[in-house]
């Protein structure tokens, strides 16, 4: 048993190295926060949305720029879809679970937004159709996939496609790469306003 749990750890350790090693990931890390910032800076907010493990993930990222982060500081416009349970069910019963954050997107999306999509797939309909209405708005569309980055990989501005095919694995670096995004952007947001 011992041994399965040190593998799981060490599978894990596994792909954050190899996002370690990838200066395009890097790259893109410090790209993407310096782009939050400047919407923030506009008066823009970021929207996220997940599904099941992800849509937790989208929910906490989320928290962590309305509420804090290391910062003792005002909150950041920022908030996750899927969080009015009677929106969702409504539509889901109503419409389908498909248009679900595409309507909310159009409801409530303004060009210069940003909208943050995790799914280990790619390949979540909802995540897509909510792509899909993100750029008719003129938003700013951030995908968080798994190795192939699925059908979310054309709608997406920006990409961190993780290099795994493990659910798990996948999920552990998104919240891991959501995290650095968060401490860069609360760090350079209020150190331009102090």
């Amino acid at each position: 048993m011992s041994e399965q749990i040190k593998q799981v750890i060490l599978d894990s350790i596994a792909v954050k190295q190899q996002l370690l090693n990838d200066e395009t990931v890097i790259a893109k890390l410090d790209a993407i926060s310096d782009l939050i910032v400047d919407a923030f800076r506009n008066g823009k907010k970021v929207l996220f949305c997940g599904n099941g493990g992800s849509a937790a993930d989208a929910q906490h990222l989320a928290a962590e720029f309305s509420g804090r982060f290391y910062l003792d500081r005002e909150a950041l416009p920022a908030e996750a879809l899927h969080v009015n349970t009677s929106y969702l069910t409504a539509i889901a019963n109503d419409y389908s679970f498909e248009v679900a954050y595409a309507r909310l997107v159009k409801g409530i999306g303004h060009a210069g937004d940003v909208l943050v999509g995790l799914s280990t797939s790619g390949n979540s309909p909802n995540i897509i159709e909510a792509f899909k209405a993100a750029k008719e708005k003129g938003m700013i569309t951030i995908g968080f996939t798994g190795e192939t980055g699925g059908k979310l990989k054309p709608l997406s501005d920006h990409l961190f496609n993780v290099p795994s095919k493990t659910t798990p694995r996948i999920q552990e670096s998104h919240i891991m790469l959501g995290h650095i995004i968060c401490q860069l952007v609360e760090e350079r947001y209020f150190a331009a306003k102090s």
